[in-house]
């Protein structure tokens, strides 16, 4: 099925939104189809949270339209809130409230009934029955996102939007939490996430819209994003030579400074390597520490935006 065969369940058009002289969201459109894991990737402040935050109607654009299910956020809130459910992250629980109390809650607020099977339905979803007693200061990281989880399906919505959701946690609970997403998808939900971890974004997304500056720069499927490369691999090494000759070498494609390294793209590795060797001792300089990236959605989202999806510094 092609895209234009699918249902969009959220559509984004010509959307922006300005904080005083910033603007966080910049004429973006895309859409979401129904029974897709959809993810939302961009550095830090490139208008990923605000978006979601238009989505689920916290925040008002300035001009553009969303439509969730056919439904405006801002004048049709009350269809779009039993439309979407939305993971809190782990410090929005309240800490007073065992596990169980908050599914009853939540569960109130949204005008439904929390009977014992629903709520025991809820937590086996979740692998964490044992744990409905608990008080969310008893829980483990990974136990806390999946209550948080919980909690955004006691609506029972067909959309659901996880602001990244494995953040701060083991690798085993970032696995068990891939599971589950995959499980609402092949409930028939739809899914929106936000992540720092490539490798998540590639394990789990069906498509990707890379932002920056609130801006859409690329969105299609992992396998076609990294296609875009077009065979372009990367090579990074540490070398006085400068950027600018590097540039002019046969075969690089572009070259640019990254604190104490070069960056060079090109096609033919071996080829460009030999060059910058033959510069450099040409020099009486040496190339040292080289590295060599093939291409990658890591890769193309540092050739899109210009920085790395994490900062680790």
């Amino acid at each position: 099925m092609n895209d234009k065969q699918k249902e969009a369940v959220i559509e984004v058009r010509d959307l922006v939104k300005q904080y005083a002289d910033v603007t966080a969201v910049d004429h973006l459109s895309f859409e979401v189809y129904e029974g897709e894991i959809f993810g939302l990737l961009g550095p830090n402040g490139a208008g990923k949270t605000t978006t979601l935050s238009c989505i689920e109607g916290l925040v008002k654009a300035n001009t553009g339209s969303i439509r969730v299910q056919g439904a405006d956020p801002v004048s049709q809130p009350g269809r779009v809130k039993q439309e979407i459910g939305v993971q809190l992250q782990s410090t929005s629980l309240l800490p007073e409230l065992s596990a169980s109390e908050q599914i009853a809650l939540f569960m109130e607020l949204y005008g439904r009934k929390p009977q014992k099977d629903l709520v025991d339905a809820l937590f086996a979803k979740v692998s964490l029955s044992e744990k409905a007693d608990a008080l969310p200061t008893s829980l483990s990281g990974g136990q806390q996102q999946r209550l948080a989880l919980a909690l955004a399906l006691v609506n029972d919505p067909s959309i659901v939007i996880l602001d990244e959701p494995t953040t701060g946690l083991d690798p085993q609970a970032r696995y068990n939490t891939w599971q589950l997403i995959r499980e609402l998808r092949d409930e028939g939900r739809t899914v929106i996430i936000t992540t720092h971890y490539m490798e998540e974004a590639e394990n789990l997304c069906d498509r990707i819209g890379i932002i920056d500056h609130g801006k859409m720069l690329a969105l299609d499927t992992p396998a076609e994003l990294v296609k875009s490369l077009d065979g372009l691999s990367r090579i990074s090494t540490v070398t006085p030579l400068s950027v600018e000759e590097v540039a002019q070498l046969p075969g690089v494609h572009s070259a640019w400074q990254e604190q104490t390294r070069i960056n060079v793209r090109c096609y033919d590795v071996p080829g460009v390597i030999t060059k910058l060797h033959e510069l450099a001792s040409a020099q009486g300089m040496k190339v040292e520490g080289l590295t060599v990236h093939e291409p990658n959605l890591e890769e193309l989202f540092l050739n899109l935006t210009g920085q790395r999806i994490r900062d680790d510094n």
